[in-house]
């Protein structure tokens, strides 16, 4: 059990995670921007997450969270017809 004196925690639980490399580097450097070690960096990240990020993903429908998506891609229908890919995709796929 390792226990901080400046944050007044006890750590009593370990986690051990695999991250890709660039994300390792990102958060190396973070964590020595901050002067603190990454392990403190990884644990307020995921309080933060956990406290709001969690909760807003539970409260808001997939409606709401897609609403900036909708209606932002149209499509070419003429552009789609010249298009030898989607034709042959559609000609395939296409049930009558």
């Amino acid at each position: 059990m390792q226990c901080y004196r400046t944050t007044l925690q006890c750590m009593d639980a370990q986690l051990t995670l695999r991250v890709p490399a660039d994300l390792a580097k990102r958060l190396a450097a973070r964590a020595k921007q901050a002067g603190v070690k990454r392990s403190q960096v990884v644990r307020e990240a995921l309080q933060a997450f956990l406290a709001t990020g969690a909760e807003a993903a539970r409260t808001t429908s997939v409606r709401e969270r897609l609403a900036p998506y909708i209606g932002a891609v149209s499509l070419d229908a003429p552009g789609l017809e010249r298009d030898e890919l989607a034709r042959r995709l559609r000609s395939h796929n296409w049930r009558e």
